[in-house]
């Protein structure tokens, strides 16, 4: 069989580029290459036994080209939140030279996130447990780099056992998904200072929980900085907070040695002063040099 892999948010969303590869999609690569099938990437003109559409984000968009195929089959997020991989396509070894992927290891260790945040797929989609699905052998085999795609490690009863097994890799790792700084404590911590880390992250996302002390631990316990932070965090704007909350979120990471990022939900309609916050906290030259926000020339509303 000639099949075509399409990631359908590669063609219809302003993340056209995305550096993240499709997981799924390489995943099934290497089902059907096993099977003998010839297996690539999804070209408009050319004529296919069956191909696969694959799409995460949500929306209305979908490929209008046509698709000369006998056959199509459609899953990810972005076509139902039920859509799952069959446990003989989902634990495999990702096909990373369907994208030419030669360093960097893509995959899950957990599934699922306590939280319920209601900005958040995750526990409707893989429920609210974080539950350990695989070993790091499952889909890294010596590269220098491993993705980590999961919503809340640190929420895993489990998380020594898998943080041990990303130090051993000797690999840098990247929580693509940032960590839970609420549930750091001190023997995840130690082991987190033994991995090699380009980049640490969190997120402060609802005003009305203080982290506060949360950060002030793992600053006191912690190694990894970054341009002399202690790591960057998230921090949710214009969904369930006022300016004066989140300019107190910036403000206190700022000053407890962190590197806040600022991000606006609902970006599109969000009323002009958090996308002037978001430019004043982002854009680090303009951040270091302006520590008040109503002192930046667009910070008023």
């Amino acid at each position: 069989m000639k099949i075509g892999l399409c990631d359908v948010d590669k063609y219809t969303t302003e993340y056209n580029g995305i550096k993240t590869p499709n997981l799924c999609l390489m995943k099934i690569s290497t089902y059907h290459k096993q099977r003998g099938d010839e297996v690539e990437e999804w070209f408009p003109m050319n004529k296919y036994d069956l191909v696969y559409k694959a799409k995460v984000f949500i929306n209305d968009r979908d490929i209008q080209t046509p698709i000369y195929a006998d056959d199509i089959i459609q899953g990810g997020t972005g076509y139902s939140m039920q859509s799952k991989l069959p446990d003989e396509i989902e634990h495999i070894m990702p096909d990373y030279e369907l994208f030419g992927i030669t360093d960097t290891a893509q995959g899950f260790l957990t599934r699922g996130c306590p939280r319920g945040c209601p900005f958040c797929i995750v526990a409707e989609k893989e429920g609210r447990k974080s539950v350990k699905v695989a070993d790091i052998n499952e889909f890294w085999n010596g590269q220098k780099y491993i993705s980590l795609n999961d919503p809340n490690i640190l929420a895993c009863k489990e998380k020594h056992d898998l943080l041990e097994q990303l130090v051993k890799t000797k690999s840098y790792v990247d929580f693509n998904q940032g960590l839970d700084i609420r549930l750091l404590d001190d023997d995840s911590i130690g082991l987190i200072n033994k991995l090699k880390l380009k980049n640490i992250h969190f997120a402060w996302d609802n005003p009305k929980e203080d982290l506060t002390d949360h950060f002030i631990h793992y600053a006191s316990k912690g190694t990894h900085r970054v341009s002399g932070a202690w790591g960057g965090v998230y921090v949710l704007v214009n969904y369930w907070s006022t300016v004066e909350e989140d300019l107190n979120r910036i403000y206190t990471l700022r000053d407890l040695g962190y590197d806040p990022y600022c991000m606006v939900y609902d970006k599109e309609h969000a009323p002009l002063i958090y996308k002037r916050m978001q430019r004043w906290c982002n854009s680090k030259f303009i951040f270091k040099s302006c520590r008040n926000f109503y002192d930046y020339k667009g910070g008023k509303a």
